[in-house]
């Protein structure tokens, strides 16, 4: 019988974390098959994960691929995924048990009905280092808890309120049908996994549990700012995906049209404010054709995108404005905890 749930796991050089993911990820059964793809890793991370093999035969699978980043390492375990939902938990992420059990036990009611939902939406949790209060990201207020939804049902987003790759989990079916296929050796593709699909998602259940924790703060992270800012041209690579994206969806649902640009929204407004921390002539000049590019390509997401409260807060004129820019985003991260 096939499980209920892949949990992807993408590894790479990650044998310092790697215990403690598998940790809150082994030990329910049959329902969850999980599968480390180490990404060519050079230290102990592939003899570290044939432990958790050995230990849970059938539960825990390796699969070894040459290095090809994030994106790649997700799609290897799309391809290799037996269960009827998928969901991608980092290397250095780990879950909580309790709320894990709560998922299986609503996924399993998914797939017994027989009329499994097409995406289950639960909470997160920012694990920033050296930050004693953690930060919850829920979606109360945007999705009516416990039942199943359409996007028609759902209501408007508050703007910490996007859904994440940490808040998801898909029907392994949906992202096939979506044809998604991440791009390898790029950084921030968790944003294109959390968007692409969604044209696809007819049907929602949000379970409002604390599953996923997102372990930040780390010096040499992806997502540290220093390393964003080192890394800024794949920020622009996956931000113009995004919209190239959101300019090829056609859907006649309003509140999917909503969502998908209250989160490019959000997307523009990152990579802008990096832009902008960076500082050079040649970073605002990037920022300028970002949105150059955007208005030449698709002027109806432009005027939505540029002259949203984001979009204008990322506009503000001269070196004055850039600094009221960057201190918005300093107040936002204060009160959020990421990164």
């Amino acid at each position: 019988m096939s499980p209920v749930l892949s949990v992807v796991v993408p590894a790479y050089n990650a044998q310092d974390y790697l215990a403690r993911a598998l940790d809150s990820l082994t030990g329910f059964g049959a329902d969850v098959e999980v599968l480390v793809v180490d990404d060519g890793s050079t230290d102990g991370t592939a003899a570290l994960a044939q432990q958790y093999v050995d230990a849970h035969p059938g539960a825990v699978r390796l699969l070894r691929k040459a290095n090809g980043g994030h994106g790649s390492a997700i799609n290897t375990g799309l391809a290799h995924a037996r269960g009827a939902y998928l969901k991608v938990v980092d290397a250095d992420d780990w879950l909580d048990r309790d709320a894990f059990a709560q998922v299986l036990e609503t996924l399993r009611g998914f797939v017994a009905g027989g009329r499994p939902v097409d995406l289950l939406v639960s909470n997160f949790v920012y694990e920033k280092v050296g930050k004693r209060t953690k930060t919850a990201v829920r979606y109360g207020g945007a999705l009516p808890r416990g039942r199943e939804l359409t996007w028609s049902q759902t209501r408007r987003f508050a703007k910490r309120q996007y859904m994440m790759m940490h808040a998801l989990i898909y029907r392994t079916d949906v992202l096939r049908a979506a044809g998604l296929r991440l791009p390898e050796h790029t950084f921030y593709v968790d944003s294109l996994y959390a968007f692409v699909p969604l044209a696809h998602v007819r049907t929602l259940y949000y379970l409002d549990v604390d599953l996923y924790r997102y372990f930040i703060g780390r010096e040499d992270q992806s997502v540290h700012e220093a390393v964003m800012l080192r890394r800024i041209d794949q920020q622009l690579r996956v931000n113009w995906l995004m919209l190239e994206h959101l300019s090829g969806v056609t859907t006649h649902d309003r509140r999917l049209r909503k969502y998908l640009l209250h989160y490019a929204q959000i997307t523009c407004a990152v990579t802008s404010v990096l832009l902008i921390r960076a500082g050079t002539p040649q970073a605002l000049a990037e920022k300028e054709r970002l949105w150059a590019r955007l208005r030449a390509q698709d002027p109806a997401v432009y005027r939505e995108v540029r002259w949203s409260a984001l979009g204008q807060i990322c506009h503000l004129p001269g070196a004055a404005g850039r600094r009221v820019t960057v201190l918005a985003y300093r107040v936002a991260q204060r009160a959020i905890g990421f990164s």
